[in-house]
């Protein structure tokens, strides 16, 4: 069985990328934006870190964002994760599909929740704080095929 693989899960920073996420998700071995880059110098910075998988969002507008792809599937670990921006655009089943993971932003409410097996997870958002949500990112651990999830609420 292959060594463990840490993803670090990023999601609308609409243009901001605090020096807080950015230390939080040192030492991933790839990162998972789920859209609202807002500016590409977010993206620039990410590719520092780790491979970066970036899908778009609905404030990615302009040349730097049209290439971006709506949705993406990424393979880590022998397990298949579907990436979208908004959760509410998911036209596929992914239990039958075969996801082990479902990653999404928008809402900038960060959850893990688990549906039919399948881990559903939003990191919330690193960007600007909107109303009093927390401004955070998360992590997960593949471990033997397993996920291991956590949430990491920034302190800005």
């Amino acid at each position: 069985m292959p060594g463990d693989i840490l993803v670090g899960v990023i999601s609308d920073t609409h243009g901001l990328l605090r020096p807080e996420a950015v230390d939080a998700l040192r030492g991933v071995e790839l990162i998972l934006h789920a859209g609202d880059v807002g500016k590409p110098e977010v993206l620039d910075q990410l590719r520092q870190l780790a491979p970066l998988f970036v899908v778009r969002g609905n404030v990615d507008h302009g040349d730097w964002a049209s290439p971006l792809p709506v949705s993406e599937i990424v393979e880590i670990g022998g397990r298949s994760f579907y990436m979208l921006h908004d959760i509410g655009e998911l036209d596929l089943d992914p239990p039958t599909a075969g996801f082990a993971a479902v990653v999404f932003g928008h809402s900038h409410q960060p959850s893990i929740e688990t549906r039919e097996g399948v881990l559903f997870l939003n990191p919330g958002s690193a960007g600007p704080r909107r109303f009093k949500l927390p401004v955070s990112v998360a992590r997960i651990r593949v471990s033997g095929g397993a996920l291991y999830p956590q949430i990491i609420t920034l302190n800005v």
